[in-house]
């Protein structure tokens, strides 16, 4: 069957479907059972969906007329899927375990993944036993990982999320972030951290970004001037860098040794794998580092041999374009019912949006359908007292993905233990209440409500119920998006592993600064930005010492 052909046949489904509620398709006892999958700890519930097994049916039918299946093998087995760069993509090698074997260009790809494997272990247990020493001789106690994008949102979302499984070893290290590019995190950190304690992790794929570049030479210039040496010295003691350019790196004044290598087939937000997972090794230890990576490799063999009626990110992705596509949903909400979960959001939308975010198929054709939708989200309890009225009485329909264990604090205090079966409460409440709006209430209830006290329900949401959360289920659920996003891309025919909008903005930056600086002519600019550039330059003018 063609592809157009499957279109045509879901968008009559849609039209049939379209007028039902949720309500009415929950009624059935039994659909939770036949919308429901598991794979290895995780549970994805697709009954709140609005469609059918009928549906699904029809969406796996798109899938295998797109290609589907020989489009994952090709993204595994390290084909330039990354078309517009002629590279592959492949970050699922960098969680393969010791002794897979995988070649590109004739190289060994699993051989050198674990050589840097091993040199991230022996940094850990350096910088865990004391045995990184400063300038002056002290042991490192403090390390601040420099970086933007996916060299600062991946490590510090897991980081944040399993900081209870911190081993004794590692709590002697207190980790801290910084990526903004005014200074502002930087600064704050600078005023009270040790310097002769403290070791800056230079994150960056290329070495060339600006904001990393620019916060790392302040923090060295700190360096410098509390300790009175040399540039080269303190870059031997006090900076690691993490790059797929090492030449660019060494250049900065990073010696070969403190350098942990990645490859240019690793995208940036698909980098936490890699030896930008660093702060993550250190933050848990190299086992639970493992642990990680082990949990993403049993997501990517059940993603490549799975039947896709059963396949987690292959049915993920198909009911994201069931809602995008067929039910002109464009809004997606993120919502984890645990705190150790608040950076997740901010990670999946750079992930998505940076990944589907695309007019432009492959082939240098408009896209024919929408792509990837508008993604955000908050701690569920917090979102409940912000965005919420939104969902449940607004105008916007929108697709949630509810997000939480169901073990916490096992063996821990009863009152820990009633705090997470109340989150539990709410997460079920809300889910069940946008679905079935008022008729979740009792007729008396809604009998005599006014209309501002009338819920629609309808709005289509997913379950992700992890039995608990720990570094492999992390592992688990990270690549379970991962794969969700290539297989949206597929059926869009997009390039999920490039990123020219974001390049651009970044040379228009370079372009600006040059002006702010007085090395560029204003005129070149449109006359919105040169107007900004006249105001910018004068009350910078007016704040400067007066001579004399």
């Amino acid at each position: 069957m063609s592809t157009e052909l499957c279109w045509k046949r879901l968008r009559k489904e849609a039209d049939t479907l379209k007028p039902r509620h949720l309500s009415e398709l929950l009624a059935d006892p039994q659909r939770f059972d036949r919308l429901s999958v598991r794979h290895d700890g995780l549970l994805l519930d697709f009954s709140r969906q609005r469609l059918t097994t009928e549906t699904l049916e029809q969406l796996i039918d798109l899938a295998e007329a797109a290609e589907l299946r020989p489009a994952i093998e090709a993204l595994l087995d390290g084909a330039p899927v990354n078309l517009t760069e002629q590279r592959a993509a492949l970050h699922t090698a960098l969680r393969a375990p010791e002794g897979t074997k995988l070649k590109l260009d004739g190289k060994d790809v699993i051989a050198g993944v674990q050589q840097t494997l091993q040199a991230m272990e022996r940094l850990v247990a350096q910088l865990h036993r004391g045995q990184w020493r400063g300038y002056a001789g002290e042991a490192i106690d403090t390390v601040v990982n420099i970086g933007v994008g996916g060299s600062d949102l991946g490590p510090l979302m897991a980081c944040q999320a399993l900081e209870e499984f911190t081993p004794d070893s590692a709590r002697g290290i207190d980790l801290h972030f910084v990526s903004s590019m005014d200074g502002s995190q930087l600064s704050g950190l600078l005023s009270w951290l040790n310097p002769a304690t403290t070791l800056f992790v230079i994150s960056s794929k290329s070495f060339t970004t600006i904001d990393t570049l620019a916060n790392a030479a302040t923090a060295r210039q700190w360096l410098v001037d509390a300790s009175g040496l040399d540039a080269e010295v303190i870059n031997a003691h006090h900076f690691i860098g993490i790059t797929a350019n090492p030449t660019k790196a060494s250049q900065w004044g990073i010696p070969t040794s403190n350098q942990l290598l990645f490859w240019d087939w690793t995208g940036g937000r698909y980098s936490l794998w890699s030896g930008i997972g660093l702060p993550i090794a250190l933050a848990i230890g190299m086992s639970g580092f493992r642990q990680l990576l082990a949990g993403a490799h049993s997501m990517d063999r059940h993603f490549r041999e799975a039947p896709f009626t059963g396949n987690l990110p292959v049915l993920l992705a198909l009911v994201g374009i069931w809602n995008i596509n067929l039910l002109d949903i464009h809004a997606h909400a993120i919502l984890p019912y645990d705190g150790r979960l608040a950076r997740l959001p901010a990670y999946l939308e750079q992930l998505e949006m940076e990944s589907n975010g695309k007019s432009v198929r492959i082939d240098g054709s408009d896209c024919s359908e929408r792509t990837c939708p508008v993604l955000w989200g908050e701690i569920g309890p917090n979102a409940q007292h912000a965005f919420y009225q939104l969902l449940h009485q607004g105008t916007e329909q929108v697709m949630c993905d509810f997000i939480v264990p169901a073990r916490r604090y096992v063996g821990q205090s009863q009152p820990l233990q009633e705090q997470h079966r109340l989150a539990l409460a709410n997460c079920l409440a809300q889910a069940r209440v946008l679905a079935l709006g008022d008729k979740a209430l009792s007729e008396e209830q809604t009998r005599d409500a006014p209309p501002w006290k009338r819920y629609r329900g309808n709005q289509p949401s997913t379950a992700i119920l992890l039995d608990e959360l720990t570094p492999y289920s992390l592992g688990s659920l990270i690549a379970l998006y991962e794969h969700k996003v290539y297989v949206q891309s597929v059926i869009w025919g997009i390039n999920p592993f490039d990123q020219w909008g974001v390049e651009l903005g970044k040379k228009m930056a370079t372009e600006l600064l040059e002006a702010l600086e007085g090395d560029a002519d204003p005129a070149r600019f449109d006359c919105a930005t040169r107007g900004l550039l006249e105001r910018i330059n004068r009350l910078g003018k007016a704040a400067e010492p007066r001579k004399g």
